[in-house]
C-alpha cells in the first residue's frame, strides 16, 4: 500500500471517479453526480496550487482510497474527498486511519489551525469516525464561510488543531 500525493495521470484519475461514484452512489445511495465535483477534474489548481493536497492510496498501482486538504485561507482548511474501498477499512489495512493520519502531519506542518469538513446526514459510519478524532458538530454559522459540496442534508465538523 503506497499513499501518495496526486500526480496527473490519467488512468488513476479514472480509478478515483470508480471509487468516488462506488462510495457514494452503490455503496451510499447518494445520487451524487460526477458534475456537482467539477474539482476531480482540476485536482492540481483546485487543492495542490492553492496549499493544499490531494493524496491516492495505491494498492498495486491501483486507487483504493483518497482524501483532500483545501485551504480557505492560512489558518482553515476543508477535509475532502476522504474514501475508501470497504474492503480497505479497518483490519488488516486501516486505510482510513492512515489516509487522515497524511492529512493531519500536513495540516500542522503547514500551521492550519482548523479542520472543517460535511458529510451527509445518512453516513453514520463517517459520523462516528470523525466524532472519535476529535471533531465537533457546528451549524453553518459556525462555519463564518462557504465552499461548493454537494449538499444531502450534510452535517458540518470542525476540529481545532
Amino acid at each position: 500500500m503506497n499513499i501518495q500525493p496526486y500526480q496527473t495521470d490519467y488512468h488513476h484519475l479514472a480509478e478515483l471517479v470508480d471509487l468516488i461514484n462506488y462510495c457514494q452512489n452503490i455503496e451510499a445511495n447518494l445520487g451524487i453526480k460526477m458534475a456537482e465535483q467539477a474539482d476531480i477534474f482540476n485536482i492540481e489548481n483546485y487543492y495542490q496550487k492553492k496549499g493544499g493536497n490531494f493524496w491516492l492510496a495505491l494498492d498495486k498501482n491501483k486507487v483504493v482510497g483518497s482524501i483532500a486538504l483545501l485551504p480557505i485561507d492560512n489558518r482553515t482548511a476543508v477535509l475532502k474527498k476522504f474514501f475508501t474501498y470497504p474492503s480497505y477499512r479497518g483490519d488488516p489495512h486501516h486505510l482510513g486511519a492512515k489516509l487522515y493520519a497524511n492529512l493531519i502531519t500536513f495540516a500542522t506542518d503547514h500551521h492550519f489551525e482548523r479542520i472543517v469538513l460535511d458529510t451527509p446526514e445518512a453516513e453514520h459510519r463517517s459520523h462516528s469516525f470523525y466524532e472519535h478524532h476529535g471533531f465537533k458538530q457546528i451549524t453553518a454559522e459556525d462555519l463564518q464561510f462557504t465552499y461548493p459540496y454537494p449538499d444531502r442534508h450534510s452535517r458540518l465538523y470542525e476540529l481545532t488543531l
